[in-house]
């Protein structure tokens, strides 16, 4: 069985001590393939040179909603010219934040058409972060989409029904991570229930969101397996069969990864 964390932060000063061991825990639970993300430009250099030495770990570019005030602002041709590298087969994470509103509505917006706007020159999937924003995160995908196709996904799916139904109406797939295995998370595994596998991938966004049975402690890479467990599940098939659909979803949509079977 093959599971690909298809989002975890392994540059974060958690693992700092033990990245071997989580690797290694990773992939004695089947997790052979992860994709660390970037969240703001100053760091991409260091989590570009964290994956290096690890085949089938790969990296994304981009800046996260809470970045965006913070740094200049990216612009589309460094994006573009950081994401030629074999290691780099995602753009963001990007999106859309009005929960915490760490930057401005309107650069949030911007930093994301941006990153839209790079996936169109790369073929890169751009990796998008929606929280309390659907109506907007809608409006600029349709928008987007409209003025030339581009690949994405929802990265950490929680949302709304709504959400859901448009994204996939787009053909934008939904990226389920831990929070479908919490006791107060009924409503989202309802929706889940209703989203063709085939439009369904795992993560953990490590180290936070760590899936019951380890809720509240340090996650890793390897709690994949809890997710995609619930994930079975609630799809009402076997992990074997969750796990082969989800890890190819990945390889469809991440098609700079290499192939691993």
């Amino acid at each position: 069985m093959l599971l690909v964390d298809s989002h975890c932060h392994l540059d974060f000063p958690d693992f700092a001590e033990d990245l071997d061991a989580v690797i290694a825990r990773a992939h004695e639970n089947g997790i052979r393939v992860m994709q660390s993300i970037c969240t703001r430009m100053p760091s991409f250099e260091r989590i570009h040179a964290l994956v290096q030495p690890y085949e089938n770990i790969y990296c994304s570019v981009g800046v996260h909603p809470h970045e965006v005030e913070k740094h200049p602002m990216v612009t589309v041709e460094e994006l573009v010219e950081k994401a030629q590298s074999p290691k780099v087969i995602g753009l963001g994470e990007t999106g859309l934040d009005y929960y915490y509103e760490h930057s401005p509505r309107a650069m949030q917006q911007e930093s994301f058409r941006r990153h839209i706007e790079a996936a169109r020159h790369t073929g890169l999937p751009v990796i998008i972060h929606s929280r309390d924003a659907d109506e907007d995160t809608v409006a600029i995908l349709k928008e987007e989409k409209s003025r030339g196709n581009f690949p994405a996904l929802i990265h950490c799916f929680s949302s709304t029904r709504t959400l859901a139904k448009e994204c996939i109406a787009m053909g934008i797939p939904l990226s389920i991570s831990g929070i479908i295995t919490f006791k107060k998370s009924d409503a989202l595994r309802d929706i889940v229930k209703d989203v063709p596998l085939e439009m369904l991938l795992v993560e953990t966004d490590a180290p936070y969101l760590a899936p019951m049975p380890h809720r509240g402690k340090r996650c890793e890479p390897a709690f994949t397996l809890h997710t995609a467990e619930m994930l079975a599940q609630v799809k009402d098939v076997t992990l074997e069969e969750c796990a082969r659909v989800t890890t190819g979803n990945f390889f469809s949509l991440f098609s700079k990864a290499a192939v691993v079977r």
